[in-house]
């Protein structure tokens, strides 16, 4: 029996700055420190991690790399090759960790729950009939218009009578944790989170209030809300700094700026290490 887990009942997005390994000067330690965000969100089963730019002097490439790393790592491993050519910036994803998430699938689908779900991606369409390889020992074939060959997509595997039968469903269809979407907003902080409308935003600061001083309050704005995103500071920086620089504070955009970590025995928590704090603490609060 194959091993599957839920989507969150809460749509969940983690922002993240462009600046996230800024302070790493070697590529291998930079890939590596993505990698092990990429671990939290696939944990947690984060449906998105956004990259905001933190000040308007961010070198667009740094959000370039983060987004290649993390899009590399959440891409089923045999579909890789066909998706992302190998570039300098990509050296050293050889050490990252694997994910193991529900679509990256280690079986075949005749063990796998029915019906069966993969990505796969369009390696030729005629306009009515997509052949679409998802990593089995033969491409397959798609009865769906409007292809273009390189889309990736999500084959939903039905077992008939007459054998396998496929079709192009929507990720949101998958009734498992089907990993997360990376999007980049060119926008600084403030305005990106102007442009997002709906959502729970939590802060995280290490001068925000302490978690549990606040859990009740947490609880009922969570059980209110169907999207949440949490948003984290650089390296270098809190939230607080970033903002300063729009002229605007955290509590424009929310009464729930958290100090995740109370009584911290470092002088310093790295960005992954707040990711998977604040999440795990989350993830027990929405599942109570």
């Amino acid at each position: 029996m194959s091993w599957m887990v839920n989507k969150r009942r809460k749509k969940l997005t983690v922002a993240i700055p462009s600046s996230f390994v800024s302070d790493i000067p070697h590529l291998r330690e930079k890939t590596l420190r993505v990698g092990l965000l990429a671990r939290a969100a696939a944990i947690y089963r984060v449906d998105e991690i956004l990259i905001y730019a933190p000040s308007p002097e961010t070198h667009r490439e740094d959000a370039e790399f983060l987004r290649t790393i993390l899009s590399y790592l959440e891409t089923p491993q045999y579909l890789r090759r066909r998706i992302f050519p190998m570039s300098p910036k990509m050296q050293y994803v050889g050490i990252l960790p694997p994910l193991r998430t529900p679509h990256h699938p280690v079986q075949k689908t005749d063990r796998a729950p029915q019906p069966a779900y993969r990505e796969g991606i369009v390696v030729g369409s005629d306009g009515h009939l997509a052949t679409v390889d998802i990593g089995m020992s033969r491409n397959v074939a798609v009865a769906v218009a409007g292809l273009r060959k390189g889309k990736r997509v999500t084959v939903k595997i039905d077992k008939t009578s007459q054998g396998e039968r496929y079709s192009v469903v929507s990720k949101e269809e998958v009734p498992f944790y089907w990993g997360y979407d990376v999007s980049v907003s060119t926008r600084m902080l403030g305005e990106t989170l102007r442009h997002r409308q709906k959502e729970l935003v939590l802060m995280t600061s290490r001068y925000g209030k302490p978690i549990c001083d606040v859990t009740q309050k947490l609880k009922e704005e969570i059980g209110r809300t169907s999207r949440i995103m949490v948003v984290f500071g650089s390296p270098q920086e809190g939230l607080t700094e970033i903002l300063a620089r729009e002229r605007l504070q955290p509590q424009a955009f929310t009464e729930m700026v958290l100090n995740t970590i109370p009584n911290q025995g470092t002088e310093t928590v790295r960005t992954e290490e707040a990711v998977c704090a604040t999440l795990a603490i989350l993830n027990v609060l929405e599942e109570k």
